[in-house]
């Protein structure tokens, strides 16, 4: 590129940007440093002579501190191409801005810049099955051999494989082994069935229980009828995946023998829960067989020998093929402030994409991340477990940053961990998707004090991001105090789509989808156990098929006592068979003008779980040095300020009632079911005890169209003259048209119609 060129482009570039900048920023007073892969990090950093390196760039800002003093906005401009990183990009406070000199990290015009965590596999050093000699060839399937390639990755210098571990239900989350990606898509690792999964059939040995305390470390031994596993038994490294004893309860966990004759599979480790049969969803598919390399897309590593199979979706030489290498999390900020990341492809690394600890006012904007081995974006610090295996109630752990790890165990046993995510901080307009485990985390805010994070998810979409780790890992997960979830587009999940911890988060303007489909007592909202998590507001959002009729499915779910949530102004369609707001006996929770379309279950359902189906466990949870009794009055105080002026109705939770058997919290009190809009439903209202106190009131059910703008075209606005304002005379309109993602300043370089549903 010449240097005309190069000033031409540079002009362009600040001056059509400048609307995006901070309000501060101008061509004539920002300070600006050119990163090119053509570069060289012995230059000045100008548009003629760029660096070639991003931590270049990041140096020579700190070594101009006085400008940032002066008020100067500093911008790196990164041009287009592929930067491969090798090790974390790392931003500490000495790389912070501040709010008149904010440092932003963005592509260059509209130039495509790719931060990438891995390798390419070159076309030229593919090999065909007959130009080589390999250890497992002949156990490849006969009909695809003609169609597998075969690369040697020692000889390409690639010794790194990773590690083939357990993960799972209540486990640890470690980066994923080595991945292969082709034309920007996950490949899948030879399994069967291609499509679906296989029950599991009579249960010889349940294996060992870590749930109940059963850590002999036993697997589970259970009848198969599909003969195809007759095939594995030579198998050196086949594992299962799948769910198996409940349906939200996922794992993967190794074979460790087959036996032909009588029919059965024993597994190498045992799952949380033990082995279950006898229903749709305890099922499994097998993996890492190469036995089973059938399907284009298909792929296996030999890694004894370091050997490479894959099956190629298309003729190979047209294809871009990537391994993921890096670990580490590709970019990590920590302790830094008011610096903003934006227009950037991060993708193919084996662990996480951008991790944030501490700071405040930093901006994660614009980007597509994509094809990780766990989380696009974790904000506030991971646990690490200090006792070998599964545990559940007695594990132990401590924090941990820059990882995962034990993340949401640890904080089931330390709910008011403050797990330092700082504040303010703002993720907007990214696309996260094929993630191994989960999309966003947000946090900030403190459980104690409950001081705000004021951290904002906005404007994002977030789907496939269960590749690996299912249960917990949604597409957005929020813990802390006082964050914000709004205009998000969430898909594409067998499990969650949101997921809950802590208080006085809002929840507004976001378009869910497609959830649950194939797991057991989920839901596209959860949150639940801890009923001094209160004052959540879940509002105008657009929630649709969810779950199906075979399933108990839920969607907005309150579960295990879950108080004072206000469900209010959102549209439900064809969602949940077992509520569509569906309450585990909490308190509190206000349902009100929803609309509610096309169920197969009930619109609201309460149980009064102590007097029902959770007698049994009254005592984990009521008892002293119970659950209640740890989270109401020793992690937080709810008889003291601030969450007895906060919340009052919650003050008397732990007291006992008359009958001195049971307490007051128990009894599901003070909730509301008014000025609701029911459609197509068959059972409006289920409560399951005579002691559920509730309002019901204003509510109008009926099977024809209501008033929508076009119910045929999922159009739920409301006409002028609708039918609804009539019946529910003070029935507000709902802004259906401001649901889902919007376009911005971010968004205009990729397709985001204004309402996506």
């Amino acid at each position: 590129m010449n240097s005309v060129l190069k000033t031409v482009l540079a002009l362009v570039a600040l001056f059509g940007a400048a609307a995006m900048e901070p309000p501060c920023s101008t061509a004539q007073d920002a300070t600006t440093f050119h990163v090119s892969t053509d570069g060289s990090d012995a230059g000045p950093g100008t548009i003629d002579q760029p660096f070639a390196s991003l931590e270049r760039a990041r140096d020579a800002i700190r070594s101009m501190n006085e400008k940032l003093q002066s008020g100067r906005p500093v911008t790196v401009w990164i041009h287009g191409g592929i930067y491969r990183l090798h090790q974390s990009f790392r931003l500490g406070n000495e790389d912070s801005g501040s709010e008149q000199a904010p440092i932003i990290y963005r592509a260059f015009g509209n130039d495509e810049v790719h931060l990438v965590g891995g390798m390419t596999l070159p076309v030229v050093a593919a090999r065909t099955l007959d130009e080589v000699d390999t250890r497992l060839k002949a156990r490849l399937p006969y009909s695809s051999r003609g169609n597998v390639y075969v690369y040697h990755l020692r000889e390409l210098g690639i010794t790194d494989f990773g590690e083939m571990r357990q993960f799972g239900h209540g486990q640890p989350v470690f980066p994923a082994p080595i991945e292969l990606f082709v034309d920007t898509k996950p490949m899948t690792l030879a399994r069967y069935p291609n499509e679906g999964s296989m029950l599991i059939g009579d249960v010889i040995d349940p294996g060992s229980i870590p749930r109940v305390g059963d850590y002999s470390n036993r697997g589970g031994v259970f009848k198969y009828a599909d003969e195809r596993h007759s095939r594995w038994v030579d198998a050196d490294d086949a594992w299962l995946q799948g769910t198996f004893m409940w349906g939200y309860a996922d794992d993967m966990i190794p074979v460790a023998a087959i036996d032909t004759v009588a029919h059965t599979v024993k597994l190498g480790a045992p799952h949380m829960y033990g082995i279950g049969t006898g229903t749709a969803y305890r099922q499994y598919y097998a993996l890492n067989l190469i036995e089973e390399l059938d399907t284009p897309g298909e792929w296996y590593l030999d890694r004894t020998e370091g050997v490479l199979y894959f099956y190629p979706p298309g003729p190979i030489h047209t294809l871009d093929i990537e391994i993921s290498m890096l670990t580490d999390p590709m970019i990590r900020l920590e302790g830094v402030s008011h610096v903003t990341i934006r227009d950037l492809t991060i993708e193919y690394g084996r662990g996480m994409g951008i991790y944030i600890e501490g700071g405040s006012h930093n901006t994660i904007a614009g980007c597509t991340i994509r094809n990780l081995g766990t989380i696009g974006i974790l904000m506030g610090q991971g646990a690490e477990q200090t006792v070998a295996g599964i545990t559940h109630e007695d594990y132990e752990g401590r924090p941990a940053s820059g990882i995962i790890g034990s993340l949401q165990t640890h904080r089931y046993h330390n709910t008011t961990w403050d797990r330092n995510a700082g504040h303010d901080h703002v993720i907007r307009s990214n696309d996260v998707y094929d993630t191994g485990a989960g999309g966003i985390l947000i946090g900030g805010g403190d459980r104690l004090t409950l001081e705000p994070g004021n951290t904002v998810a906005e404007n994002n979409r977030t789907f496939r991001n269960q590749r690996r780790n299912k249960f917990l890992w949604s597409g957005i997960i929020v813990d802390g105090v006082g964050n914000k979830v709004s205009h998000n587009e969430i898909f594409d999940s067998d499990y969650q789509g949101i997921m809950v911890n802590g208080n006085d988060h809002v929840f507004e303007y976001n378009h869910i989808h497609d959830i649950g489909m194939d797991s057991d007592d989920t839901s596209p909202w959860y949150t639940g156990r801890d009923p001094s998590g209160r004052g959540n507001i879940v509002r105008y959002n657009y929630f649709h098929d969810i779950g199906r009729p075979d399933r108990m499915g839920m969607g907005v779910y309150l579960d295990d006592g879950t108080c004072g949530t206000f469900v209010y102004g959102n549209v439900f369609d064809r969602v949940a068979s077992y509520g569509t707001v569906y309450s585990n006996a909490g308190s509190d929770n206000v349902v009100e003008n929803n609309i509610f379309l096309n169920g197969f279950g009930p619109a609201f359902h309460i149980k009064s779980m102590w007097f029902t189906w959770a007698i049994p466990h009254i005592h984990t949870y009521w008892d002293e040095g119970g659950i209640y009794p740890l989270r109401l009055r020793h992690a937080v105080d709810i008889t003291r300020p601030p969450y007895s002026t906060r919340y009052p109705e919650l003050v008397d939770f732990l007291e006992p009632r008359a009958d001195g058997k049971t307490w007051k919290g128990m009894i599901p009190s003070r909730n509301v079911f008014r000025r609701n809009l029911v459609v197509n439903y068959e059972e409006v209202l289920r409560l399951d005890y005579p002691n559920i106190e509730i309002d019901v009131e204003d509510n109008w059910s009926t099977h024809g169209d209501p008033g929508f703008l076009d119910m045929a075209a999922a159009d739920y606005g409301l006409v002028d003259t609708a039918e609804v304002f009539r019946q529910i005379p003070n029935f507000e309109r709902i802004p259906f048209e401001q649901i889902g993602i919007y376009r911005d300043e971010y968004r205009t370089r990729r397709d985001a119609p204004k309402r996506n549903h």
